[in-house]
């Protein structure tokens, strides 16, 4: 049965050791001027001036997955989103506080966007698809079938295969794989930073 082509970004799936479950959140900020970039659920992010920025397809020394984002409109209305919006500002250049998955060891899901294969488990890739809905605020970034290489400066690394019925299938496109962040910020300094 061929998978199903609906990107969703990068999902928490479990911790890496055995028994542990999905990691917590941390808390950082998006630049109270207006960081003028979508950041969507399932996004990777980037410090850049010591603010959270969305990642780009290449990027190193990614922090983590974007979950959600909090802040006082500026007509004062206390706002949780799934996404960042492009250009928010705070009320009263209020704090715009965003929620990370920044443990290093946290595994996620993420959909390929062509061809994988069982010989890709161990191997690394980059991501692609950089966007997302901002209807639903999930981000549509895939992991890039065609960078799936032993290249070490990839960003993630592909640790296994979900055993579903619905994306669980190696021998078709947009197979969902298990992947941990490779050029993580927080397991020391990253090559080609």
């Amino acid at each position: 049965m061929a998978n199903v082509d609906k990107a969703f970004g990068l999902r928490p799936y479990k911790g890496l050791s055995v028994g542990s479950s999905i990691g917590q959140l941390s808390k950082y900020s998006i630049d109270p001027s207006g960081y003028g970039t979508s950041i969507f659920q399932g996004d990777l992010c980037i410090f850049a001036g010591g603010y959270i920025n969305r990642s780009a397809a290449g990027s190193a020394n990614v922090v983590g997955v974007f979950s959600h984002v909090y802040y006082v409109a500026t007509d004062g209305t206390p706002t949780f989103k799934n996404y960042y919006p492009a250009s928010t500002t705070a009320l009263g250049g209020g704090a715009i506080e965003v929620y990370v998955y920044d443990d290093p060891n946290q595994l996620f899901l993420i959909q390929a966007d062509g061809a994988s294969a069982v010989t890709c488990i161990g191997r690394n890739a980059d991501t692609d698809g950089i966007g997302g809905s901002t209807t639903t605020g999930v981000s549509t970034r895939e992991l890039d079938s065609s960078t799936i290489n032993t290249t070490q400066a990839l960003q993630l690394k592909i640790v296994g295969v979900v055993q579903d019925d619905v994306n669980g299938d190696l021998g078709s496109d947009n197979a969902n794989l298990i992947v941990q962040i490779n050029e993580h910020a927080y397991r020391g300094p990253v090559a080609g930073t």
